[in-house]
C-alpha cells in the first residue's frame, strides 16, 4: 500500500514539474523542445511496456509503429487536409489496425523467435516507405505543419509543448487504468505462465493479439505527435537505432513500472544532449548504463526507492538482532 501511495506521489509531483517546465527553464526554446520530445517517448514507451513489461512479449521493432503514425498524420493532413483532432487519433486507430495484422501471427511465437520477427518487421517498414515515394515522399520526406485546434495554432514551442503534454497525461492515465483492470491483470497472468492463464479461462491468442494493438495504438499517437512536433520526416528517421533506443528506455526505467517509462524516457533521451560532442559516446554511455542497470537494478530504475527500503529495513534488523544478543548476554551474566 505504501509503494503505491509513493508511486501516484511520485507521479503527481512529475505532472506538476511538467506543468511548471517551460518556466523553470526560462521558457528557452531549446529546453522546451527538449521536454516536448521527452513526452513523445513516454508515450511510446508507456505503450511498449505494456507489450514487454506487463504481457511478458518482445518487440525490437517499435520504431515502425511509430514511423506509421507519423506518415499516416501527415499524409491525412497533407493530401486529405483533415483537421489535427482527427487526424490524431486516426493516426492511432490506423497503426492500431497494423498492429492487430502484426500480432496475429506473432502469438505463435515467443522468445527470440518473436524478437527475430519484430525486427525484421522493424527493418521492412522504413523500406517500403523509401520506395513508395509516390505517397511518403521517399528521400524527400514530408513537411507537416504544426497542428491546429478550433483555429488556435500551436506555432510555438510553448504551445505545442502543452499540447503535447495534455495528450502524453491522457494516453498514459488510460493505460494506468487499463493496468488496473482485468485486461491488466490477464497480461500480467500470461507474462508469468500461459498455461495457467489458459486453465484459469483466459484466452492467451486474443490478449496476445490485444497488446500489440494497444501498444501500436500508443506508438501511432506518438508518431501523429512527433511528425508535427517535429516538422519534417523521413524513412530513415525511423531505423533500428529508434527501437533499440525505446527498448532501452523501457528497461532502463523498469519493467512493469507505472513510473518507469518516464524514468527510461528522461534519461536516455538527456544522455545524447549532453554527449553529443564526442561523436559515438552517447551510444557508449547509453550501453554501459545498459549494463550496470541488468547487474545492479534488474528492474529498473523505479525500483530505486524499494532497493533503498529494504536495505533500510536489513539495517534496523541488524541493530535489534544485535541488541537483542546483547540483552541476552547480559541476563545470562547476571545470572
Amino acid at each position: 500500500m505504501k509503494n503505491i501511495l509513493s508511486n501516484y506521489k511520485l507521479i503527481s509531483l512529475l505532472i506538476l514539474v511538467s506543468l511548471l517546465y517551460p518556466f523553470l527553464v526560462g521558457q528557452s526554446s531549446s529546453m522546451v523542445y527538449l521536454g516536448s520530445l521527452i513526452i513523445i517517448y513516454v508515450i511510446i514507451v508507456t505503450g511498449l511496456n505494456i507489450l514487454i513489461g506487463y504481457g511478458g512479449q518482445i518487440s525490437i521493432g517499435h520504431a515502425s509503429f511509430l514511423a506509421i503514425g507519423a506518415y499516416t498524420s501527415a499524409i491525412l493532413t497533407l493530401k486529405l487536409s483533415l483537421p489535427f483532432l482527427v487526424v490524431l487519433p486516426l493516426s492511432g486507430f490506423i497503426t492500431a489496425f497494423i498492429g492487430f495484422i502484426v500480432g496475429m501471427p506473432a502469438v505463435k511465437l515467443s522468445g527470440h523467435f518473436l524478437g527475430v520477427a519484430t525486427l525484421g518487421f522493424g527493418v521492412a517498414i522504413p523500406e517500403i516507405l523509401l520506395k513508395w515515394d509516390a505517397l511518403t515522399g521517399g528521400f524527400s520526406g514530408l513537411f507537416p505543419e504544426r497542428p491546429s485546434i478550433f483555429g488556435f495554432s500551436f506555432t510555438t514551442d510553448l504551445r505545442i509543448y502543452y499540447l503535447v503534454l495534455a495528450i502524453g497525461l491522457i494516453v498514459t492515465w488510460l493505460v494506468h487504468n487499463l493496468i488496473e483492470g482485468r485486461i491488466g491483470r490477464s497480461f500480467v497472468a500470461i507474462r508469468e505462465s500461459e498455461v495457467a492463464a489458459t486453465s484459469v479461462g483466459i484466452n492467451v491468442s486474443l490478449y496476445k493479439t490485444l497488446m500489440f494493438t494497444i501498444s501500436a495504438f500508443y506508438a501511432g499517437i506518438a508518431g501523429s505527435l512527433y511528425a508535427h512536433f517535429i516538422g519534417f520526416i523521413s524513412p530513415h528517421d525511423f531505423n533500428i537505432n529508434i527501437s533499440f533506443s525505446v527498448l532501452a528506455m523501457v528497461v532502463v526505467g523498469g519493467l512493469a513500472s507505472k513510473i518507469g517509462p518516464y524514468i527510461g524516457a528522461i534519461v536516455l533521451t538527456l544522455i545524447p544532449q549532453f554527449t553529443d560532442h564526442v561523436p559515438g559516446l552517447s551510444l557508449v554511455v547509453t550501453g554501459a548504463a545498459l549494463i550496470l542497470i541488468i547487474l545492479f537494478l534488474p528492474d529498473g530504475l523505479a525500483s530505486i526507492q524499494a532497493k533503498l527500503i529494504q536495505l533500510k529495513a536489513k539495517k534496523v534488523n541488524r541493530k535489534n538482532s544485535a541488541l537483542i544478543k546483547v540483552t541476552a548476554e547480559v541476563k545470562s551474566e547476571g545470572r
